[in-house]
């Protein structure tokens, strides 16, 4: 097959059009792609086609399908016209390199190479007596209907699992980000372009790479963002007048960068640039990675660092804010009574780049850098940007003023990124407002698409508040009927998708990150166990291979609800404090070895890796 696609899109009003596919377009300009489908079979068995659109195949004991795909795509600086690749010929040279080996062989490569990520993380989990009924021989869709009533553990698991091994099947080092489908987008025209959103999906993507245990995954992300720097670069000098790069809401596979169409309450939020910017200090703090540092992350941090000092601006009492600005996707109710969006200093924007500028401060410690000018203005903007607030219902104010809410169920939690996947809201540091985003929860209610749903997990788990958290996963279980998607919030396919409706994956992705969060959380500092397991749920369990902060290894067994042993291991010198259950002891690990600890967090054995 060989095909090309328009070098522009169809105009808006254009696409409804019936006859809008039938326009003409020069093909040669836009990008060029090819595929290769090669059928094995049996000896005895015959291949046919049927009419050019359909292969009979018959009298075979087995057939093998081999399909190769690709595109002249040469990343987002080149254009189609002036790309050298030639996809078809990529397709014959890749089917031709796999004809020396049979499907045992290609399979066992496969395995191979998938299970050296896959298997580093294994969990056990199991019910109470009185949810102990696992339908081994039902089918997943039955599985998923009857969660409600039989809470299976085992399902939880399978979802946690089927998280990691979709981004380690849509995102590898070499290529795209893994987008609003992954990979698996059946449309032509797919729901939301099938862009990555950056007001919380293409983050979320890739909230559970790292406790997850599949750092490698991200790779993809990072060759992303530094696409996005060059383009963010002419953004922000041409719309802002700012140094450093920026990037707004809705991108594509050229990395755009600037404000999306539309209405402001979407289009006009250029924070997305420096909320994946957190991902880069995430990265390292799994990782210890200073070259992954200082090649990587601290260029992406420094432009990212250099907007953000210019876009903000002096306001009233003195505060440094964003101006104007929006809460992503979401409307207030203004002083005149009509419907708005933009404000100023919206809780999201402030917490962002507060989160931002600790990172780049942490960074430059590593890196001796802490002398630099850049640093120097950071650390003077700090102590300006405002406070979060508590709201006069005792929630944290979304916006600078306490305007109405018309919407208290809205799907975005985005005043809530202090929390997670921010640091700047912590139980332990900050109980108000803690307190406070606990009554933002139970404001805005567990109702949701699938990501909202997950996030609010995770939100509940950074309280360690199991109870909630876990009510939270379970909303995710809802089977959704996919010719009635209209009926449903949030929910699963029965191939176990999840649902925003229509099939979004990023709740696949973070739900992975929730449980994760619910049985381990870190800093560089602190690793805290089981924060909030659901004893009564999931009173016995084993989870083994999970990341922690400080590039710490963690397996944990607990049993009747209550911790029984766990085991650390880093491929360096680390020192952090243990917690579980209010109780806390300090540890040193080496590398090269397990340390083991008993429930009272003493150690009782070291092995070597």
């Amino acid at each position: 097959m060989r095909g090309s696609c328009r070098p522009k899109r169809l105009p808006v009003n254009l696409k409804k059009s019936i006859n809008a596919t039938n326009i003409p377009y020069d093909d040669h300009k836009g990008l060029q792609f090819a595929s290769i489908l090669e059928v094995r079979v049996s000896n005895g068995g015959s291949v046919s086609s049927l009419g050019g659109k359909k292969l009979s195949v018959e009298k075979a004991d087995w057939a093998v399908l081999l399909l190769a795909a690709s595109s002249n795509f040469d990343g987002p600086f080149t254009m189609p016209v002036d790309s050298k690749r030639d996809p078809a010929k990529e397709c014959v040279n890749r089917i031709s390199s796999v004809q020396k080996y049979s499907y045992s062989d290609l399979y066992a490569r496969h395995l191979g190479d998938y299970q050296k990520l896959f298997n580093r993380v294994s969990l056990q989990l199991s019910g109470s007596s009185a949810n102990k009924t696992v339908q081994q021989a039902a089918s997943t869709a039955e599985r998923v209907r009857s969660f409600k009533t039989n809470e299976d553990p085992a399902l939880v698991e399978l979802l946690f699992q089927y998280g990691r091994y979709l981004l380690i099947s849509s995102s590898r080092p070499g290529t795209q980000v893994a987008n609003l489908q992954g990979i698996w987008n059946r449309d032509i025209q797919p729901p939301w372009d099938g862009a990555p959103h950056l007001n919380i999906n293409l983050q979320m993507n890739y909230w559970h790479s790292l406790p997850g245990n599949i750092r490698e995954c991200q790779e993809p992300l990072f060759d992303y963002m530094s696409a996005l720097a060059i383009n963010g670069r002419k953004t922000a000098q041409v719309n802002y007048g700012a140094s450093g790069w920026v990037a707004h809401q809705v991108s594509d596979i050229w990395a755009k960068t600037s404000p999306d169409r539309g209405e402001a309450v979407w289009a006009l939020w250029p924070m997305g640039g420096a909320w994946l910017c957190t991902h880069a200090w995430e990265h390292y703090t799994y990782t210890m990675d200073r070259e992954f540092l200082k090649k990587k992350g601290y260029p992406l941090l420094e432009g990212c660092t250099s907007f953000l000092l210019d876009w903000l601006i002096k306001g009233k009492d003195g505060f440094l804010q964003t101006n104007p600005s929006t809460s992503p996707e979401h409307m207030f109710t203004a002083p005149n009574g009509k419907p708005a969006s933009v404000s100023y200093s919206s809780t999201m924007d402030i917490a962002i780049i507060k989160e931002v500028f600790a990172d780049i401060v942490s960074a430059s410690e590593i890196l001796g850098k802490t002398n630099d000018t850049l640093i120097g203005k950071v650390i003077a903007a700090q102590s300006k940007l405002p406070l979060t607030r508590i709201s006069k219902d005792g929630s944290i104010m979304e916006w600078a003023e306490d305007f109405e809410d018309p919407e208290v169920h809205h799907r975005h939690v985005s005043h809530l990124f202090g929390l997670f996947p921010g640091h700047t809201i912590t139980v332990e540091k900050s109980p108000e407002l803690a307190k406070a985003v606990e009554a933002t929860l139970k404001k805005r209610g567990e109702e949701g698409p699938g990501w909202s749903t997950t996030w609010k997990a995770a939100l509940w788990a950074r309280l360690h508040n199991s109870e909630h958290a876990y009510r939270m996963v379970t909303h995710i279980f809802d089977l959704v009927d996919p010719l009635n998607e209209r009926n449903y919030e949030g929910g699963l396919y029965s191939n176990m998708f999840t649902a925003h409706p229509p099939f979004q994956i990023d709740a696949n992705f973070g739900f992975a990150a929730a449980v994760s969060e619910m049985l381990v959380q870190s800093t560089t500092k602190d690793l805290h166990l089981l924060p909030a397991l659901p004893a009564d749920k999931w009173p016995n369990g084993i989870v083994k291979g999970l990341r922690a902060r400080g590039g710490v290894t963690v397996s944990i067994k607990w049993m009747e609800g209550n911790l029984v042993e766990f085991g650390l291991w880093s491929e360096q010198i680390v020192s952090t404090r243990i917690v579980y259950r209010g109780i806390s002891a300090a540890a040193e690990l080496l590398p090269g070895k397990v340390f083991t600890f008993d429930k009272d967090l003493r150690c009782i054995r070291t092995e070597k890796l």
